[in-house]
């Protein structure tokens, strides 16, 4: 539903979306001051300048930089700026590249329109780059500026190189083509959205006359849009289309890769994600033979979501393609597989009880793979690794002496890794280790010093565990007001989310602040809490967080009313006294709670809520509820606007009007069901708000201020 992006801020002039390590493994690839540096992984010094200020020359470029990349083997910069947002991201805008040997600047897609390049790669011989603008692929000569279409009838309908707005959003889908490793052939996904619909949005500000703002968006029950992939020869600029089995509009092909020169390896999945099926395709012929098949009676998540590099274009090979690391939940816990190429043999990698969270790094010549885990906390994450052929027990390579979330992002060698830390009470900590002893390469020990510093300091977070009498135990965190009296009443606060999208118990710095609220909540006298149900994405295993299947909107909620009534039983909580609030899937769920539960929660503060399941988009809500034409009856059951008529207590629903992810539709399906039974309640609507609400002069001050009043009007904070 939602996805987020994480970028690595440099301190002088750009955000880099991944980190570049040079090859020895020894240092980082860093813009400082307009010049391009090597910085000691270990020091933090500059260890070289690969392009320095003078060479650079055209500092204009740097201007609204977004991004770069250098490319040592053709010592050419790739810099990416002037960047807008197509969907959720800035994914166009335009690039240019520096060629160090030559001193000279030179843009990219010179007579293009300005700010619509996107993705843009170079050759693996360094002599050519492709991008796609305005939904054609283009490859372009570096030295002469020439510039040859690969394809030629991209429009608003038919994709090609990137994706439509479905597969951006739950697939996490952008970057739509692939370069060949020996450069000459690109392959690439063409996305057909001809046969669906059109949602029209309305832009009621651009003038006395309405503008409508059609976005091709396949509602859930649509059939997919036909989406297939294609290799071009860059020579002749022949397509050789892929023949990948089944109606093209009743699956889905998230996931493609090189296995080699001759050969892609497709992920299909069926319409309802239940069923996955690799394929190996041949880039010359287009045949296509089906290697390794999955089934779950639930769904099947794909690997972005639990492999961050595959957003920028990877695939985990092994033994010179001849087998490949894959992530499956099928003996109950999310393990790594180490699978042949023809997909007859596998071997377990990770072995236990426990749910590998996400892939940290492969590393083949050392034989382990390297990932994240928390075996006996779910609202944590530590680094382990594993080797490759199965053999041994995962081995914790986090000292026990640091709890919370740890990140590490691992130099190609593994000698060295950027080790970030953070708990509740430790705030975010970064040094430089050696991975082998993981101490600090500086010898400063900057996050030991930090944990060692936080024994002194008394966190207002508590975490907690509670458990509901169907046995279930669900993680929270509770924040208690500045000078508790435990013989005082308090109001409670809820914090809900509760969808497979995300979750909100995570033992790191920051949790526990309520963004929205102006002001704070522990001095005026609040509980603040927050707590993860069944269905919510945390590693307690696969029955976990598939056991809300096709129960969205019945498993989540009353797994959050039966946890608040345990809540209850603590002396301290004002029971006449509950709110509760959400956005997106917690705009939903504040509002099932609010009306499925009103002797419970007696305020509520929706924010771009579902309120229909019926409006979503049918990748996200047939992958976790089935399609509607069988099942119907569940979406209904777990839609907040079929229980609208059961509102006791006070509302306040917000939405914006130009939300192309939860469409404003919903806002008003919601409003005419409250209207139809005489239910009183507030609104606000934003104009050409997106589902972020954080567009437009003066719009989160307002946001903030009218969330505040109306929990303080209705919710008064303080003891009593």
């Amino acid at each position: 539903m939602v996805f987020c992006f994480i970028i690595f801020a440099g301190p002088d002039l750009v955000a880099q979306s991944k980190l570049q390590w040079t090859e020895d493994g020894r240092a980082l690839i860093r813009l400082k001051k307009n010049a391009l540096v090597e910085e000691s992984a270990e020091t933090g010094k500059d260890r070289a300048i690969i392009i320095n200020e003078k060479d650079f020359g055209q500092t204009a470029v740097f201007k609204n930089m977004d991004d770069f990349l250098w490319y040592p083997a053709s010592a050419q910069l790739l810099v990416f700026n002037n960047t807008a947002r197509v969907w959720r991201y800035n994914t166009k805008g335009d690039y240019w590249i520096f060629n160090s040997n030559s001193k000279k600047w030179f843009q990219l897609g010179k007579g293009l329109p300005a700010q619509s390049l996107m993705f843009a790669k170079i050759s693996p011989d360094g002599k050519l780059v492709a991008y796609v603008s305005q939904y054609n692929v283009y490859v372009e000569e570096i030295a002469t500026g020439k510039r040859k279409a690969l394809t030629s009838n991209g429009n608003r309908r038919l994709i090609n190189g990137t994706f439509d707005w479905v597969y951006e959003e739950e697939f996490a889908c952008r970057d739509g083509f692939r370069w060949s490793p020996d450069g000459k052939k690109i392959a690439f996904w063409q996305v057909d959205a001809e046969g669906t619909k059109d949602f029209m949005m309305m832009d009621n500000l651009a003038g006395v006359y309405s503008k409508p703002i059609p976005v091709e968006y396949p509602k859930v029950g649509e059939s997919p849009s036909a989406v297939r992939i294609g290799v071009v020869d860059i020579a002749t600029a022949q397509i050789k289309w892929m023949a990948i089995p089944g109606d093209a509009r009743q699956h889905y092909l998230p996931r493609m890769e090189w296995a080699g020169n001759a050969e892609l390896i497709v992920q299909q999945l069926n319409r309802k994600q239940n069923q996955s099926i690799l394929y190996l395709a041949n880039a010359g012929t287009g045949v296509s033979l089906a290697t390794y098949k999955e089934v779950d009676e639930a769904w099947i998540d794909i690997l972005p979501s639990v492999d961050d590099d595959y957003s920028y274009g990877g695939w985990d090979w092994l033994n010179n393609g001849k087998s490949f690391l894959w992530m499956s939940e099928k003996d109950g816990w999310r393990h790594l597989y180490n699978v042949s190429r023809s997909g007859k043999e596998e071997v377990l990698v990770t072995r236990g009880n426990f749910d590998v969270i996400e892939i940290a790094a492969v590393k083949e010549a050392e034989g382990y793979v390297y990932y994240y885990a928390s075996p006996d906390n779910a609202t944590q994450k530590y680094l382990y690794r594993s080797k490759l052929n199965g053999e041994g027990a995962p081995e914790r390579l986090t000292p026990l002496t640091q709890p919370g979330t740890h990140v590490y992002t691992i130099s190609p060698n593994a000698d060295l890794a950027i080790h970030s830390f953070s708990s509740h009470n430790v705030p975010f900590t970064t040094e430089s280790i050696l991975l082998s002893t993981h101490k600090d390469a500086s010898g400063a020990s900057r996050v030991a010093e930090s944990v060692a510093g936080a024994a002194s300091r008394i966190s207002p977070l508590e975490f907690f565990t509670v458990t509901t009498p169907a046995g279930v135990e669900m993680d929270g965190w509770m924040v208690k007001p500045e000078n508790f009296d435990s013989t005082k009443k308090y109001p409670i606060v809820f914090f809900v989310y509760s969808e497979p999208a995300g979750a909100n118990v995570v033992d790191r710095y920051g949790v526990g602040r309520n963004r929205l609220y102006a002001g704070d909540m522990r001095k005026d006298g609040y509980i603040y809490v927050t707590m993860d149900n069944r269905g919510t994405p945390v590693p307690k295993g696969r029955e976990w967080r598939k056991s809300i299947y096709r129960k969205i909107g019945l498993v989540n909620i009353d797994d959050q009313a039966s946890a608040a009534i345990e809540l209850f039983k603590l002396s301290y909580i004002d029971t006449s006294r509950v709110a509760v609030w959400g956005w997106s899937g917690g705009g939903s769920a504040t509002l099932n709670l609010l009306f499925r539960y009103p002797e419970i929660y007696k305020t509520g503060i929706s924010i771009a809520a579902v309120a229909n399941q019926l409006t979503y988009d049918n990748i996200y809500q047939e992958r976790y509820m089935g399609v509607p034409q069988e099942n119907r009856e569940d979406f209904v059951k777990g839609s907040p606007i079929t229980h609208a008529k059961n509102l006791r207590g006070n509302l306040l629903y917000i939405h914006g009007t130009g939300d192309d992810n939860v469409h404003y539709q919903n806002a008003d399906m919601l409003l005419n069901e409250l209207i139809k039974h005489n239910k009183q309640f507030q609104f606000m609507a934003y104009p050409n708000r997106s589902h972020s609400i954080s567009e437009g002069e003066g719009t989160t001050k307002h946001l903030m201020t009218l969330y505040t009043n109306y929990l303080k009007l209705y919710c008064p904070p303080g003891g009593r």
